[in-house]
């Protein structure tokens, strides 16, 4: 051919390239000429859709569980994580999905996964996901979407879920190709972990995760092309289904990415050890950022105690020293935090849980660590200044700090240290007196609480889900190791038990774990004992049931003269457990011997691998007076 006929033949495949592009509205003349110069690959064995490359992602980063709700528009995923002995894990609200992924987080240190599917599975996950931002958990969620190839036409639950997680989540991503599926997820993943940890969000339209075959079957007409209109709809989608399978399945790297955060410098830790040094009276503020598995929690224990400061506890860091040890503080932190010389807030944020500063002496000298930025300087403006602010993981710093000063010889005054073990040991049997007296015809809630506290095992996980009675809880309970309290941190979220409680006890299955519920929290997640039984997940759960929002009542009353809304029904919670499988039990007698024995008959009942509910109808307590729910 000459070179006239050559560029004629040229323009008409540009201009059919324009039609095309003019009638489809959807296809780029480049998607026509990238489907048509690469070819497109539909697998190879062991990976023919795109559900297979999130599982082998998944499994290289070495995910045990993944928590979901089915649904058609994740099949692919959850049946290639089977493929890859990755256990799946159903749960009967997406929310407590999310919640179990939570507290897998919270207790490996690795990210938790949760998969759910398109419009209202992913929606009901809101809570749950700002729970874990809140909490900074780092947290993977996959949700399903309607296909590219229908987006905007009326799809099945077809929504702007992006729009909706971009808030909430540290990353957000859409899957476009089957060929980026392994690099989103990688990098998803490395966002989650790093710096601050948090959510991250990806979702999937379906043609990306379903097998090519099938996506055409069930998207090209079933009747050939009879016209020329006909074979132009046809060309369409297989362009478009073929732009999306372009280089599926090449050879990638699946396993992680480097995980980063801020660390402190060598003059920061000189910083400190001078104040120390300067300091008779220091107090040693930990929360959950410390235990981000920067240091092993052994280690980081041992680091405090080769300090000797005394510390008060909070979040995930409860257990973190053990039950009773010389160091640990539990009661009057309001009276200490006001004496204290030197405050150091170690992953520790001044937001309402520190009455956003005002909790802390004027006069004192203080030192907060923080991976998170906007947490170091949080209400600095108005309510307290840190003399010294460091960008940081709060472990690795006190693993440095605790280093250096026993270099140098620090002690802390014993006078100090007394002075607060004393004020501390008053408060306990305060409490304990407390426990003894009458509340109508029920149970104490605070001597049922010392009853569940003698009676757990010492390597129990202690989960928290409600208001008054937890709040209660929190002043008995002693958890005895690392991780071994799960709340749901500053969101103050009600529903986290279910989900908490599963995850927990998949984590680590040799361990108690004991669920204490208010009795309107109960509601949230009651149906996942139906989860506990089929996934063999047999937690004890502790219902303190007054027949009332209490922590919302109680102020309500006072203030406005009003209970509307407040009460509950004394209800048969028991029965519900039993219905989907469990053991239920019902008790409202005070007798301390009798709550020790139907306690002692739940722990037997667990380890024959069933679920048990306590259904405990306790009566009005003063002990949390004066508390407000705001």
């Amino acid at each position: 051919m000459d070179f006239l006929t050559v560029s004629i033949l040229l323009l008409l495949l540009l201009a059919l390239c324009v039609i095309v592009h003019f009638v489809s509205k959807k296809i780029p003349i480049l998607k026509v000429l990238r489907v048509y110069t690469i070819k497109v690959n539909t697998g190879r064995p062991g990976l023919n859709h795109g559900g297979s490359l999130v599982a082998k992602v998944l499994k290289e980063h070495h995910i045990e569980h993944v928590y979901t709700l089915c649904g058609g528009h994740i099949s692919p995923i959850l049946v290639a994580c089977e493929e890859e002995a990755i256990r799946v894990i159903d749960t009967r609200n997406e929310a407590s999905c999310v919640f179990a992924a939570d507290a897998e987080a919270r207790i490996t240190g690795n990210v938790g996964v949760a998969i759910v599917t398109a419009g209202p599975g992913a929606t009901n996950t809101i809570t749950a996901v700002k729970n874990a931002q809140m909490a900074q958990t780092p947290l993977l969620v996959l949700s399903g979407a309607a296909a590219l190839l229908f987006e905007g036409r009326g799809s099945l639950q077809d929504i702007d879920q992006m729009s909706l997680f971009k808030p909430l989540c540290k990353y957000t991503a859409r899957i476009p190709r089957v060929n980026e599926i392994v690099p989103i997820l990688r990098k998803a993943i490395q966002q989650a972990m790093s710096d601050t940890p948090g959510p991250v969000f990806v979702e999937f339209p379906i043609d990306t995760i379903y097998p090519y075959e099938l996506l055409l079957e069930e998207t090209l007409p079933k009747q050939p092309a009879r016209n020329t209109k006909e074979k132009l709809i046809e060309f369409i989608i297989k362009v478009n289904i073929g732009d999306i399978f372009t280089g599926a399945f090449t050879e990638q790297e699946y396993g992680p990415l480097p995980i980063s955060f801020p660390r402190h410098t060598r003059a920061q830790c000189d910083t400190s050890i001078k104040l120390f040094q300067n300091s008779k009276k220091p107090i040693i503020v930990i929360s959950s950022q410390a235990m981000l598995h920067s240091v092993k929690p052994i280690n980081l224990c041992s680091a405090l105690e080769l300090m000797g400061v005394p510390c008060y506890l909070s979040g995930m860091t409860r257990g973190l020293l053990g039950e009773d040890n010389d160091i640990l503080l539990r009661h009057k932190r309001r009276e200490a935090l006001k004496e204290a010389d030197l405050i150091v807030l170690v992953g520790a944020v001044c937001d309402f849980r520190l009455e956003y500063g005002k909790a802390l002496s004027g006069k004192s000298k203080k030192i907060i660590v923080n991976r998170n930025r906007e947490d170091l300087q949080r209400n600095t403006d108005v309510m307290w200044n840190p003399d010294l602010s460091i960008l940081g993981d709060p472990a690795l710093f006190i693993e440095s700090l605790s280093q250096e000063l026993h270099r140098i010889g620090y002690k802390v005054s014993k006078d100090w240290l007394m002075h607060l073990k004393e004020r501390d040991d008053l408060r306990e049997t305060e409490n304990i007196n407390k426990s003894r007296d009458p509340v109508n015809k029920y149970i104490n809630p605070m001597s049922l609480l010392f009853q569940v506290r003698e009676t757990m095992d010492k390597n129990s996980i202690i989960v928290v889900d409600g208001g008054d009675f937890v709040g209660t809880a929190s002043y008995i309970l002693k958890p005895n190791g690392p991780s071994t309290w799960l709340d749901p941190g500053p969101f103050g979220t009600l529903g986290v038990g279910g989900g908490f409680g599963l995850g927990a006890k998949l984590c680590k299955p040799d361990s108690e774990v004991w669920i204490i519920y208010g009795d309107g929290s109960l509601g949230y997640s009651i149906a996942e004992f139906d989860t506990f039984m089929r996934h063999k997940t047999p937690v004890i759960a502790v219902v303190g049931n007054d027949a009332c929002w209490s922590q919302i009542q109680r102020a309500q009353v006072k203030i406005f003269k009003s209970e509307v809304a407040c009460n509950l029904s004394f209800s048969s919670y028991e029965l519900v457990a039993e219905g989907y499988g469990g053991v239920g039990f019902q008790m409202q007698n005070n007798d301390p011997a009798e709550i020790r024995m139907l306690l002692l008959k739940a722990k037997e009942i667990a380890k024959t691998g069933k679920p048990v509910l306590l259904n405990f109808l306790i009566g009005k307590s003063n002990f949390r007076e004066g508390s407000l729910s705001v």
